[in-house]
């Protein structure tokens, strides 16, 4: 992860793009390792703050969406593409 380093710093700065630590007791790194291992999922960080000088990420597992979820999207999308040239067509006229 890339952390802009402080921009009134010295040359005491750390590299932006260092190793950083995952501070997580073993037992759940390896139980977050057998969920991404699985098909179709993914460790997603979800949202980043500060406290007490740390950085906290609150990590997520997403899966990928079904073949009938996508086709219903698409629909969804086309849909309304549809309707919203009809209106703009009708307030052209």
């Amino acid at each position: 992860m890339h952390i802009s380093p402080y921009e009134n710093g010295n040359i005491y700065n750390k590299d932006p793009l260092r190793d950083r630590k995952l501070l997580l007791k073993k037992r759940e790194i390896y139980h977050l390792l057998g969920l991404i291992k699985q098909q179709g999922c993914s460790l997603i960080p979800i949202s980043l703050y500060l406290k007490n000088n740390k950085i906290k990420v609150e990590l997520g597992i997403g899966k990928g969406k079904k073949l009938y979820d996508k086709r219903q999207d698409i629909a969804k999308k086309d849909a309304e593409r549809k309707i919203d040239r009809a209106m703009k067509n009708s307030i052209n006229l």
